[in-house]
C-alpha cells in the first residue's frame, strides 16, 4: 500500500558550514514533489540523507510513519544528479544486476529490463556499454536502474539534466504515471517550467533553508496577483498612488501593477485617462519570477 515520505527537522553541517537547517517537508501518495534550489542549496544533501548515503545531525525520515531501515530503503528508486552507472558494463546486464540486487529474481530482473528499456526508447542499446551512449541516452539508463524493480518511492536528483524535448517528455510521462499508480515522487530541477508543469507541491531551498512550502497555485499568490496593462504613457505614472496598488514598473508603453484588493475597475478607468488601453489582463508570478524573489 503506498505510503507517505516525509522528511522532519533535517539538520547537517560540514564543520563550521551549515548545510541543512530544519527543513521539513512530506510528500504524500500519489504526489510529485518538486525540489528547487540553487546549487549548493541543500537539495542533494536531502536526498542522499533520504537514501541514508548520509546521516543527519538531527531529524528524520519517514516512509508511512516509520523510520526507514535498510529494507525500505531498498525499495526506493534513487536516481543521483551524477552518474552512478558501470561505464563498461552493458544496458541489459547492468540494469539486470541492479535489478537482482533489489531483490527480483533472474527472469523478473530480464523482464522488467526489457519493460523499461523499451519505455524509455533504449531498447535498441540494450547491448551496447553505458560509456558509448550519448548523455541524454545514459540518462534514461539511469532512469531504468531507478525504476527497474518497481519502487515505492522514487527520488530523482535533476532527472531532466542534458535531455532533448522528446525524452522530457517521456520522463515526464513516466513520472506522471507512477504518480497515478500512488507512488511519492520528488525530483530537483532547474527547469522551473517543468516544475511548474508537473509537481502538485514544491519546496524552494537557499542555503539549507527553506524558504516555501506549497501548491504552485498557492506559491504563485503568496504574493498578490499582478495586474498588465499596455497601452497608457508610463511616463504619466497613471498608477501612482491608487488604492490597493502596492508596487508598479512601469516599461516604455506597458506597466506592471502589484495588487492587492485593488479595485480593478478604478484601475482600468485610470488608465483609460492617461491613454487607449491595448491589454488589462491579471496574472500571478510564475514560479520562475518566484524564484528569483526568494533566492
Amino acid at each position: 500500500m503506498p505510503q507517505a515520505l516525509t522528511v522532519n527537522h533535517l539538520a547537517k553541517s560540514y564543520g563550521r558550514v551549515k548545510a541543512l537547517t530544519d527543513v521539513t517537508f512530506q510528500v504524500a501518495p500519489g504526489e510529485i514533489f518538486g525540489f528547487v534550489g540553487s546549487n549548493g542549496a541543500g537539495k542533494s544533501t536531502t536526498m542522499r540523507i533520504i537514501l541514508g548515503v548520509l546521516a543527519a545531525d538531527s531529524g528524520q525520515v519517514l516512509l508511512g510513519g516509520s523510520p526507514i531501515d535498510f529494507e525500505g530503503r531498498k525499495r526506493i528508486g534513487y536516481m543521483p544528479e551524477e552518474r552512478g552507472l558501470y561505464p563498461k558494463m552493458k544496458v541489459g546486464d547492468q540494469l539486470t544486476y541492479l535489478a537482482r540486487l533489489h531483490g527480483l529474481s533472474k527472469a523478473e530482473a530480464v523482464d522488467a529490463t526489457e519493460q523499461w528499456t523499451r519505455r524509455l526508447g533504449i531498447h535498441e542499446r540494450i547491448g551496447d556499454n553505458v560509456n558509448d551512449l550519448s548523455l541524454g541516452n545514459q540518462q534514461r539508463v539511469q532512469l531504468a536502474a531507478a525504476l527497474v524493480h518497481d519502487p515505492d518511492v522514487l527520488v530523482l536528483d535533476e532527472p531532466f539534466s542534458g535531455l532533448d524535448p522528446v525524452a522530457v517528455d517521456v520522463m515526464s510521462a513516466v513520472l506522471t504515471d507512477k504518480a497515478a499508480q500512488g507512488i511519492p515522487v520528488i525530483f530537483s530541477s532547474h527547469q522551473l517550467d517543468l516544475v511548474e508543469r508537473l509537481c502538485d507541491t514544491v519546496g524552494v531551498i537557499s542555503g539549507g533553508v527553506m524558504k516555501a512550502l506549497g501548491t504552485v497555485d498557492e506559491l504563485r499568490a503568496r504574493d498578490g496577483l499582478r495586474l498588465q496593462v499596455a497601452g497608457p504613457d508610463s511616463a504619466a505614472r497613471w498608477a501612482d498612488g491608487l488604492p490597493g496598488v502596492t508596487a508598479v514598473d512601469y516599461g516604455d508603453d506597458s506597466a506592471v501593477l502589484h495588487v492587492d484588493g485593488a479595485d480593478d475597475q478604478q484601475i482600468l478607468q485610470a488608465a483609460l485617462a492617461a491613454g487607449p488601453v491595448h491589454r488589462f489582463a491579471m496574472t500571478a508570478p510564475s514560479l520562475t519570477e518566484l524564484f528569483r524573489e526568494l533566492v
